[in-house]
C-alpha cells in the first residue's frame, strides 16, 4: 500500500490544531520497544504552539505563535520538553493581550485604546516585520537559530530552549529575508537564499555564506557574504522562494509563478490591515523557470530553462551525473498557490469538507527534472537527456529555451510525498537511492513513507487516527548502506486519552517500528526540526 487508504471521520486531526502551555520542567515519557544504544542525543522541533491570543484568534497554519519542543534520549529513557520562544511578536501579545504584529495570515490591528494621531503615525512608520520563528531550526557555528521565512532569526539554548537573541540578518547582508531551508556542507558552512533588491532596483535573489565555525569564536553571522545572485523573471514581483537546491559544484534555484506583489506589500500593508497572504499573486503565464550558478566561485550561468506552472515548497535532492543536473522535488501542479489552502478554518473542518477542498487545490506529485550543463543551439528539437535511468526530457527551444518535462517518481490523487529528508549527511548534493517523507492525505498529515528514487517501490509506517510529523534520519553509527538507520517523528493520537502523543523510532530501512515514547500531553503540529547528537 502506497496510497493512504484510511478516512478520519472523527476528525481528531483537528486537535493538532489547539493551543497548548509550555512546561514548566521536562517530563518522563513511557517507552515501549527497545531504543537503540546509539540514540543519545535530542530531537528538536518547532511549530505553532498558541492559536490565539486572549479572544483574537490567528487564521492561517503558519500564524501561530512558536513553541519549540525537545524528546532527549539518553540509555533508553526519554523526556519530554517545550517552551514558547520569546520572540518580540510572543512577548508583546503576551503583555498586551492582543495580537500585535502582523503574521503571515492574520493582521495586527493598531491599539484601539490610543489616540487617532498616534494610531495615524503608527500606520506610517512602516512594516514591522515579524520574527515569529515557527519553521525550523538550525545550526550556524556552535549556536542553533529557530528561522522563519523574514530577516530576523532567532538564538535559543538547545538544552535549556531559552531565547537568547533576536538577530536581524539585514544588519550583515542585503536580503529583504532568507528560506528556513539552508544547506549546510560538512565543515559547518551555511548557504541560504533570500530575495533582494538588486540592480537599478529591480528585483533579485541572492545566495549566501555563512562561514564556518570561527577559531577565534566569533560569531561566523558576521563574516556571512552574497556569493552569487539570480535575476528575477518579473523586475517589482519576485517568486515565493521556500528552499533551493545544492549539488558538489551548483546550486539550483526553481523560480516558481507564485509572487509577491511588493507594491502592494509597500502600499496596502500601512493602510488596509493587509497580512502577508494578501500580498501573494499568481501569474498564469509564465510556468516555472530552472536557473543554475556554480558554487565555486558563484557565477550565474545564463541558461534559460522552463517547464509548466507548478507550486514547490521542498526540494528533495539533486546531484551532477554525466554532464546532467538531476533536481528531485516535491511539486503541486498549476500556479494556485497551495498555502491558500492552509487556512485554519480550512485543516479545522470535518472530514469531508477537508476533502472537498482538497479536490480543488492543486496536487502533488514527486518530479524528478534533468538540466543538461552542454547545450548547444543547433540541438533544436531534441531530448538533450541522455542519462539511461531516467525518462525525464529537455528540449532545446526555437528561441534557445530548454523545455524541461519531468519523470514522475511518485503520484497519488491528493496523496502528497511532503516535507521530505535524506541521509543528508553522506548523500546531500550526491547520487542518492532512498528519500522519506511526511504523507499528506488531503492536506491531513497520516503516513511516514519511503521512496526508492530509483525504483519508485514505497514503504509506509501508518496507524489509524494518528498524525506523524516530519521524518527525520539519524545514521546508525556502523552504518554499510544509505538507509541503515533510524526515522525520529513525533505522533499524534488525540483520540487515546491517556498518552496521547509519543516519539515514534522507525528502523529507515523498513518502517518497521523499534520504539515510541509516549508522554501525557497533546502536542500540536510542528513543521521542521534536526537531530542533535
Amino acid at each position: 500500500m502506497s496510497i493512504s487508504d484510511l478516512e478520519h471521520p472523527a476528525g481528531g486531526y483537528k486537535k493538532i490544531f489547539e493551543s497548548c502551555d509550555e512546561l514548566a520542567e521536562p517530563i518522563p515519557a513511557h517507552v515501549s520497544g527497545k531504543i537503540p544504544a546509539w540514540l543519545t542525543g535530542s530531537l528538536l522541533r518547532v511549530g505553532p504552539g498558541l492559536f490565539e491570543i486572549g479572544d483574537e484568534p490567528f487564521y492561517h497554519i503558519f500564524d501561530g505563535q512558536a513553541l519549540i519542543h525537545k524528546f532527549d534520549l539518553k540509555d533508553g529513557h526519554v523526556t519530554y520538553y517545550r517552551r514558547f520562544i520569546r520572540t518580540d511578536a510572543y512577548v508583546r501579545a503576551m503583555t498586551e493581550k492582543r495580537i500585535v504584529i502582523t503574521e503571515f495570515g492574520t493582521a495586527a490591528y493598531p491599539d484601539p485604546c490610543k489616540n487617532i494621531f498616534s494610531r495615524f503615525f503608527t500606520y506610517f512608520q512602516g512594516i514591522e516585520v515579524t520574527d515569529n520563528c515557527l519553521v525550523n531550526i538550525y545550526p550556524i557555528g556552535e549556536d542553533f537559530y529557530a528561522c522563519t521565512e523574514t530577516n530576523y532569526i532567532t538564538k535559543v539554548d538547545p538544552d535549556t530552549l531559552e531565547t537568547i537573541k533576536k538577530v536581524d540578518l539585514c544588519n550583515y547582508l542585503s536580503v529583504n529575508g532568507v528560506t528556513a531551508h539552508p544547506h549546510t556542507e560538512p565543515d559547518g558552512t551555511v548557504y541560504n537564499i533570500g530575495n533582494c533588491f538588486g540592480k537599478n532596483m529591480s528585483l533579485a535573489y541572492n545566495i549566501v555564506k555563512i562561514p564556518p565555525p570561527q577559531d577565534d569564536k566569533s560569531d561566523p553571522i558576521e563574516k556571512s557574504k552574497v556569493l552569487v545572485q539570480f535575476p528575477s523573471s518579473e523586475r517589482f514581483k519576485p517568486s515565493y522562494v521556500h528552499s533551493f537546491g545544492m549539488t558538489e559544484n551548483y546550486f539550483v534555484f526553481v523560480e516558481t509563478p507564485v509572487k509577491i506583489n511588493l507594491l502592494k506589500f509597500l502600499t496596502s500593508w500601512s493602510i488596509r490591515g493587509t497580512n502577508y497572504m494578501d500580498c501573494f499573486e499568481s501569474n498564469d503565464k509564465m510556468g516555472t523557470w530552472f536557473h543554475l550558478a556554480t558554487k565555486n566561485p558563484g557565477e550565474y550561468i545564463d541558461h534559460k530553462f522552463r517547464t509548466s506552472a507548478f507550486n514547490l515548497f521542498h526540494h528533495i535532492n539533486c546531484y551532477e551525473d554525466q554532464g546532467f543536473i538531476v533536481v528531485d522535488l516535491c511539486t503541486w501542479k498549476g500556479h494556485d498557490f497551495v498555502y491558500n489552502y492552509l487556512y485554519l478554518a480550512n485543516v479545522r473542518q470535518n472530514w469531508d469538507e477537508v476533502k472537498k477542498a482538497a479536490m480543488r487545490a492543486p496536487q502533488p506529485e514527486v518530479r524528478r527534472y534533468v538540466l543538461p550543463l552542454d547545450i548547444h543551439r543547433e540541438e533544436q528539437g531534441k531530448n538533450l537527456v541522455s542519462l539511461p535511468y531516467t525518462t525525464a526530457t529537455a528540449v532545446m527551444c526555437s528561441d534557445g529555451s530548454v523545455w524541461l518535462e519531468p519523470e514522475v517518481l511518485f503520484s497519488g490523487p491528493r496523496q502528497a510525498f511532503e516535507f521530505p529528508q535524506i541521509n543528508y549527511k553522506k548523500y546531500c548534493g550526491k547520487n542518492y537511492t532512498f528519500a522519506y517523507g511526511l504523507g499528506l492525505n488531503h492536506f491531513v498529515p497520516d503516513r511516514i513513507c519511503k521512496l526508492n528514487v530509483k525504483s519508485k517501490e514505497t514503504w509506509i509506517w501508518q496507524e489509524p487516527d494518528a498524525y506523524p510529523s516530519e521524518p527525520l534520519f539519524v545514521q546508525s553509527p556502523d552504518a554499510k548502506d544509505e538507509d541503515d538507520g533510524v526515522l525520529l517523528s513525533i505522533v499524534v493520537k488525540p483520540g487515546v486519552t491517556q498518552r496521547p502523543a509519543f516519539l515514534l523510532i522507525l528502523n529507515a530501512t523498513d518502517l518497521t517500528e523499534i520504539a515510541r515514547a509516549e508522554v501525557d500531553v497533546m502536542i500540536p503540529v510542528t513543521l521542521h526540526g534536526m537531530y542533535k547528537p
